[in-house]
């Protein structure tokens, strides 16, 4: 019974950190509407960081010296860079393109895990990664909107996803003694001032709030900060320590779902086709999840 809870409780987890990361696109397409792709970026970071400072005023006491450049690391692999290239990318590239290549997290999570720290992965992990995989490639190509015009801005999204993976990996290799919330909460608050720097410099002082769609952008890039990057780091920290590393990567196919989701909301129509891509989606990531870990060999 705790275990169907536990297991219950990640899932939850999942679908929650999916429904927030999904809805991150619309919300980073809105803030480019009005300021630059490095204002929505910091004001964005300089959000979670202002939200997250009164945690980091006790978790300060709390962490030991020497995680202290690991967590530093983390939060720039895993949050700081990826925010800003994915904002010059999605300047340029479709939000089809920039959903196949961040599916990429979880490929880039697996094999810097087996190269540089040894993990075992199962039969499970490999089929469920290449299914879903699969459905995700499928889903976009049924869609009808891809396109490969701007490939440069796409390595961006690229070098990102390689982030991700290198940060699944450091968290769950060198913090898994700390909270979520501590590391999220003292890494964020160490970039308040470089963000605040790189939002004086890029010019966010000159708008005018009577600009067009200024407020909204405004919102909709404090809203990125506070929820989807404040409190989903927290919520994917967290995951990581419960279910593995590469399990929480697999968010990133949670993420279609969403967009499904917001199309529906919208008034678009879904075919046949595209809710069976969807079913093998969904079935990559529980086969991922049916893995057990090997005794005597770390499992990722």
């Amino acid at each position: 019974m705790q275990g169907m809870k536990a297991k219950i409780f990640n899932w939850s987890i999942f679908f929650l950190l999916s429904l927030i990361w999904g809805s991150s696109f619309i919300l980073m397409k809105i803030g480019l509407e009005a300021l630059s792709a490095y204002e929505v970026a910091s004001v964005r970071m300089l959000s979670a960081g202002l939200v997250l400072l009164p945690f980091a005023l006790r978790s300060f006491r709390n962490i030991p010296l020497a995680k202290y450049p690991w967590i530093i690391v983390t939060c720039l692999l895993g949050s700081f860079f990826p925010a800003y290239l994915f904002c010059l990318a999605e300047t340029k590239i479709d939000s089809s393109l920039a959903g196949i290549l961040n599916a990429l997290t979880p490929i880039f999570t697996l094999v810097i895990g087996i190269m540089f720290y040894k993990y075992q992965v199962g039969v499970y992990k490999i089929i469920g990664l290449l299914v879903g995989f699969t459905g995700l490639i499928l889903l976009f190509i049924t869609s009808g909107n891809i396109s490969f015009s701007y490939l440069s801005y796409a390595s961006l999204v690229l070098l990102a996803t390689l982030f991700y993976g290198i940060n699944v990996n450091l968290v769950a290799h060198h913090l898994s003694g700390q909270t979520s919330v501590a590391i999220a909460s003292v890494a964020f608050c160490s970039f308040i001032i470089p963000s605040a720097i790189i939002l004086w410099f890029a010019g966010f002082c000159n708008h005018s709030i009577h600009q067009p769609h200024f407020i909204g952008a405004v919102v909709a890039s404090v809203t990125m900060g506070v929820m989807g990057t404040a409190v989903a780091t927290i919520l994917y920290y967290m995951l990581i320590k419960r279910a593995g590393g590469f399990f929480a990567s697999m968010v990133t196919y949670g993420i279609p779902f969403v967009a499904v989701g917001w199309g529906l909301f919208g008034g678009e129509t879904i075919g046949l086709l595209q809710v069976l891509c969807l079913c093998m989606i969904l079935a990559g990531v529980y086969l991922t999840s049916l893995q057990k870990k090997s005794k005597g060999k770390t499992s990722l």
